[in-house]
């Protein structure tokens, strides 16, 4: 059974045979191996060769542009030189418009000087005449002393001095007759409480009480202040000549059964 089977197999039995089969196999890997890294290479040095074409037809595509100017730099020149001619035209016409004045200054000064010389040599030839209307002034006043219609000047004056004496006594007492201005003033008070339980109504009545010539007093109101205790607020309207504000105050303070202070809310002229 054994020497059957190792009759098909194919044994080297020499030692040179297997170390030559060897060389050639490693040969044969070695080859494989250094396929690709010569393709490598080679595709990396077309890729440097390229680049350095691409780059030196940009180099040469940058010193064409810098030797021939590009259209907008045309354009921007074009547009300087019009400019230049423009402020040139306006120039020469500002000169123009100087060298006229200056001209016209001259000709002003020149024309003036000779109608100054003519009035001067005119004014001593108007003089000769002043003695002429002085003689004329003195003949009007003598013809006004003499009186040709005898006209009685002093019954006339009398008679306007009484009739302007009448008059004014007329307007003085006419004016006397007017009622004088009398000055007013509207003045609201704010009459505060001890607590909340002082009667209101009593102490509205009591304020009402204060009388006086020039005092007026009018409506009045509860205005809550907080925790439940309101206040008076009155209005009145005094003569100022006859009552102040102050004396009202004390007057409604006196009231201090009810009232802990009177302040003024609002005061305004009538």
């Amino acid at each position: 059974m054994a020497t059957t089977a190792l009759a098909h197999e194919k044994l080297w039995t020499e030692k040179s045979t297997i170390e030559a089969a060897e060389k050639k196999y490693y040969e044969y890997l070695s080859k494989i191996n250094s396929v690709p890294s010569q393709c490598t290479l080679a595709s990396e040095i077309s890729k440097a060769r390229q680049h350095i074409k691409n780059s030196l037809e940009r180099m040469d595509g940058i010193a064409a542009l810098a030797a021939s100017p590009g259209a907008e730099l045309l354009d921007r020149l074009s547009s300087v030189e019009k400019e230049n001619e423009k402020l040139r035209s306006i120039i020469d016409g500002l000169n123009n418009l100087v060298i006229d004045l200056h001209e016209r200054v001259k000709s002003l000064e020149s024309g003036g000087s000779k109608p100054a010389a003519a009035t001067a040599a005119a004014k001593p030839a108007a003089a000769p005449a002043k003695p002429a209307a002085a003689a004329t002034k003195d003949d009007d006043e003598e013809d006004d002393d003499v009186d040709l219609f005898d006209s009685d000047e002093e019954g006339e004056d009398k008679a306007a001095a009484e009739l302007r004496e009448k008059r004014l006594a007329e307007y003085a007492a006419k004016k006397s007759k007017k009622p004088a201005l009398i000055a007013k003033s509207n003045v609201i008070l704010d009459v505060k409480p001890w607590d909340d339980e002082t009667d209101m109504k009593q102490m509205e009545q009591e304020v009402r009480k204060i009388t006086a010539d020039g005092l007026l007093l009018g409506a009045a109101k509860l205005v809550p202040l907080a925790f439940g205790i309101h206040k008076l607020q009155i209005s009145c309207v005094i003569e100022d000549d006859k009552i102040s504000v102050d004396w009202l105050q004390e007057e409604i303070e006196k009231i201090s059964d009810y009232v802990q202070s009177a302040d003024i809310a609002a005061f305004n002229k009538i």
